[in-house]
């Protein structure tokens, strides 16, 4: 089927990162015009471009309200109107520390580097969506804040709020200015990419996928697909609010001993 998506122009947040870089390539094999945001993989979003035959190439520290708007500033500049923006940017700090040891810097790094970020993000776009009257926003969250992740309170509830209150209330906002407009949200579970890949080893999969009825860790690509169908308006264009978990079926128990 086909997605509807050839010619319209994407941003990508955080396309230097596994997840990030995968959506930008499902994208691009739709036709769609991609451009590679980064923060600090300037490298590896370059490289990224290359492939994908000279995309645009945008730096932005995305906690920082001015950098997140020069983002679609400098896109609509380069590419012209933005219809799509995938909210990818993240950070998922590798310490496992509880509560009790968690510090206030980095419960506020943690908090800024996602929800902030993303919301950062999504303002940025809509004012975009306001001057066009179309667009839909996709944004990525963590089966983490579907079923919290002890040593990593932080995380869980900044993906929690993304997930939640920001995707249900910038679901009910955005047909204010675009009456078919849509915002959406996608869960990864563990998911194979530079972000991880230091901690699933195979003793860490067999322990974390006795969740899962898949017993599975997903690749960056199937988190990708879902961000592309939620951003087709061909394929989901009555969809809505919703957030799409893909994790192989994860719940919050023990399926397998």
């Amino acid at each position: 089927m086909d997605s509807g998506l050839a010619g319209k122009n994407v941003v990508v947040t955080g396309a230097s990162g596994g997840i990030g870089s995968a959506c930008a390539r499902a994208f691009a094999a739709e036709g769609a015009r991609v451009v590679v945001h980064y923060h600090r993989g300037k490298e590896r979003a370059e490289a990224l471009a290359a492939e994908l035959g000279g995309a645009p190439v945008i730096g932005a520290d995305l906690t920082v309200e001015t950098e997140a708007d020069a983002l679609f500033t400098q896109a609509r500049d380069q590419l012209g109107s933005v219809a799509i923006c995938a909210a990818v940017a993240g950070v998922w700090p590798a310490a496992d520390e509880p509560a009790w040891e968690l510090s206030l810097e980095r419960w506020e790094a943690t908090v800024r580097a996602n929800l902030t970020a993303t919301f950062l993000t999504a303002r940025a776009f809509l004012r975009e969506v306001q001057r066009t009257g179309r667009g839909n926003l996709v944004l990525v969250g963590s089966t983490a804040g579907r079923f919290g992740e002890a040593g990593h309170a932080d995380y869980a509830a900044a993906k929690s709020a993304i997930q939640g209150g920001l995707l249900l209330s910038l679901k009910n906002e955005i047909v204010r200015i675009a009456p078919l407009g849509r915002v959406n949200a996608v869960a990864p579970g563990w998911t194979y990419s530079p972000m991880t890949r230091e901690s699933l080893d195979p003793e860490v999969v067999e322990r974390v996928t006795r969740t899962m009825p898949l017993r599975k860790v997903a690749s960056a690509d199937d988190i990708a697909r879902a961000v592309v169908v939620l951003a087709s308006d061909e394929l989901s264009g009555h969809i809505t609010g919703e957030l799409v978990t893909v994790a192989g079926g994860m719940e919050g128990r023990t399926l397998h001993p």
